[in-house]
């Protein structure tokens, strides 16, 4: 099965009662830096701070009752965690997240504060995974995957329906791109929208596998990638990989200090808060590592969650 603009459709129906119908924002500073009319989807603003709700809600009231009384359980250090364990909270199952022990006290805390039932294990891929059988054998919970899951995928592509129900007469989007569940959704809500409006995926330069990926024409894993945009590290999967390869333009990379510079120009002149992740998809217009002056530009700003113990101009 692979992921249709109607399956996208049915997610905005289907979570309606249960996200934030997230603000539109533009700013003529930014404008004028990047020479574009830039408009900010600010998914910063939705539920646990992140898109990742969407998926999250999707996947979890798609379920059966019969799949769903017995729970849900995933593997995640971060916001699809927190996602998922709120999502379980308002259907009224368990969720069970497996979190490496290394993962920040401030994530481990929302998770528990969302009703998640929380496994530590060691910060490992093979310990994540191993952990999460062990529970799905014994509580029967449905595994849902951070983004290789198309109702993930199809939640995901809600906060684009709404962008170009708004702003019809966009030329381009830009998302960032770590597993891909945001861009295959984005892509796919936005082609069903407005066939040739191009479709741009935004990588860190540290953690560029997506990037590798399409130009070698198959997944190349990403290996111990270090960037500051944590939310981006994971590798394409096998459902994101192909609807990417066919959707998207091209994948651009931004630099770490670009990176950096434009999330502190967002904190300063938009005043909204946004994560390193999210400020990767405004570096490449920053940088300009990809020309589109002069055209009007929808950016998903992916999400908010910032350890405010660690900003990086401290």
């Amino acid at each position: 099965m692979t992921v249709s603009f109607n399956d996208v459709q049915e997610a905005a129906e289907r979570i309606k009662p249960y996200v934030h119908r997230t603000p539109i924002l533009t700013n003529e500073s930014l404008n004028q830096k990047v020479n574009a009319k830039v408009f900010l989807k600010c998914e910063n603003l939705q539920k646990v701070g992140a898109f990742k709700f969407r998926g999250a809600c999707n996947a979890v009231f798609s379920l059966t009752n019969g799949d769903a009384k017995h729970g849900v359980c995933t593997h995640s250090s971060g916001n699809h965690a927190q996602a998922i364990a709120l999502a379980a909270r308002m259907r009224g199952i368990p969720a069970y997240i497996v979190m490496p022990s290394n993962a920040p006290q401030v994530k481990k805390n929302a998770v528990a504060g969302y009703g998640g039932q929380i496994t530590l294990c060691e910060p490992t891929l093979e310990a994540r995974e191993n952990s999460l059988d062990r529970i799905r054998l014994d509580t029967g919970a449905t595994v849902l995957h951070p983004y290789n899951n198309e109702k993930v995928i199809a939640g995901q592509g809600t906060a684009t329906l709404e962008l170009l129900e708004e702003v019809p007469d966009l030329d381009a989007i830009i998302a960032p791109v770590g597993g891909g569940g945001l861009l295959s959704g984005t892509s796919i809500a936005a082609l069903g929208i407005k066939k040739g409006i191009r479709i741009i995926g935004a990588e860190p330069e540290n953690a560029d596998d997506a990037f590798r990926s399409l130009q070698a024409g198959e997944i190349i894993p990403s290996v111990n990638p270090k960037s500051i945009a944590d939310g981006l590290l994971s590798s394409l999967g096998s459902l994101t990989f192909p609807i990417i390869q066919k959707n998207a333009e091209q994948i651009v990379t931004a630099s770490e200090q670009g990176v950096v510079d434009v999330m502190k120009f967002i904190w300063e002149r938009a005043k909204i808060v946004i994560e390193p992740s999210a400020a990767v998809a405004l570096a490449v217009l920053w940088e300009q590592k990809i020309d589109l002056r002069g055209l009007r530009v929808g950016v998903i700003i992916s999400g908010g969650n910032v350890d405010l113990e660690k900003l990086p101009w401290n």
